[in-house]
């Protein structure tokens, strides 16, 4: 009688023990005292109230505009951008704005829907599309500034994600954008040791395969869409639908462009390091090949060989390509069109396996 019990109760400590181990891998806090700050002052505004300088003290002192400061500082220094440097009195302006005082009721609302969402459920979510040594630790920072923009930072040390707040964002459309944010938290983690590995390369094809991690723009596509079956932009504008469609029509010659880059890198076409991560950059645009391309291609490889594989490739973005090049030869046959594929010189020269 006792070993049935233990065989009835085993299926449900094992289940335990998986759901225990997936909540030790995603630790995720939201820390919305930019947002809660600039919205008490606007507040102050509607009611006539002065806004002393305390009050903007407070705000300056908070931990994302804090992060935020030194991110876009860190930026305008790495782009020759000052453009990008928060500066104190720009922002009391941006706050101090009429087009921003009328917005605060429906930032207010939107932020009080933010606060309910469940970070944790998400989170976990993600691990099915991360390798078992992935973790998503971060800090979440919903964020009333100038530029609208959502991002990742220090992702290695402190990782953070910016949330631009934006009443015009749909339930979906913030799940979405929040998943993607988090799938780069986690790729991260388990990307830790690629880079050492890769220091073995060459100068010139470690830069190369340095790069190849930017398609993990496409694979946090895949990741918070949740299936190759599924939509990625199913909670977007139709404006954002018609882009996605319109630059996925043309993976084969973007592809093929990013190829070009390679070799340029590979050739020693560029004069410094600056010169190749300014031309890496244009890949990413709006969304832009590191996008779409990474995400057609991790579609074909999960489509092919399955999630299993795929998820290996995160651990090496070199296999992806590799992968990926399996099946355009599957796929290339007489009478069909015939997808573009990366060269072998690129992969060799990077040992892609």
């Amino acid at each position: 009688m006792r070993n049935r019990i233990l065989l009835l109760l085993s299926p449900l400590i094992v289940v335990l023990s998986a759901s225990t181990a997936a909540a030790n891998r995603v630790e995720l806090t939201l820390d919305t005292s930019e947002a809660d700050q600039v919205l008490m002052i606007l507040e102050m505004r509607a009611a006539g109230q002065p806004i002393d300088e305390a009050q903007w003290q407070k705000l300056f002192a908070t931990e994302p505009y804090q992060r935020l400061k030194a991110r876009e500082a860190a930026i305008a220094k790495r782009f020759n951008a000052p453009e990008n440097v928060l500066r104190e009195e720009d922002f009391r302006k941006f706050v101090l704005s009429d087009p921003l005082l009328r917005r605060a009721p429906d930032l207010r609302a939107t932020l009080a829907r933010w606060k309910q969402a469940d970070l944790q459920r998400m989170g976990q979510r993600l691990l099915q599309y991360l390798p078992i040594s992935a973790t998503i630790r971060a800090k979440v920072y919903p964020t009333i500034k100038p530029r609208t923009n959502s991002f990742v930072w220090e992702t290695t040390t402190n990782p953070a994600i910016f949330l631009y707040l934006d009443p015009e964002v749909s339930e979906g459309k913030f799940e979405n954008t929040l998943a993607h944010e988090l799938h780069h938290i986690g790729l991260t983690s388990a990307q830790a040791d690629y880079e050492q590995r890769i220091k073995v390369l060459p100068e010139r094809p470690q830069a190369v395969a340095d790069a190849m991690a930017a398609f993990g723009e496409g694979l946090a596509m895949l990741a918070a869409a949740g299936s190759p079956k599924a939509d990625p932009h199913a909670a977007s504008s139709p404006q954002e639908q018609a882009r996605w469609k319109h630059d996925m029509a043309n993976f084969d010659h973007d592809l093929l462009e990013v190829n070009a880059f390679f070799l340029d890198v590979l050739n020693g076409k560029f004069s410094n390091e600056d010169a190749i991560e300014e031309k890496a950059s244009s890949f990413y645009g709006a969304q832009g090949p590191w996008y779409t391309v990474g995400y057609k291609m991790a579609v074909m490889v999960e489509e092919r060989f399955g999630r299993d594989a795929l998820i290996q490739t995160m651990l090496d973005p070199r296999r992806l390509l590799v992968l990926y090049n399996q099946v355009a030869a599957e796929q290339n046959r007489p009478g069909k069109p015939r997808l573009a594929r990366w060269s072998d010189e690129v992969l060799r020269q990077v040992k892609a396996q």
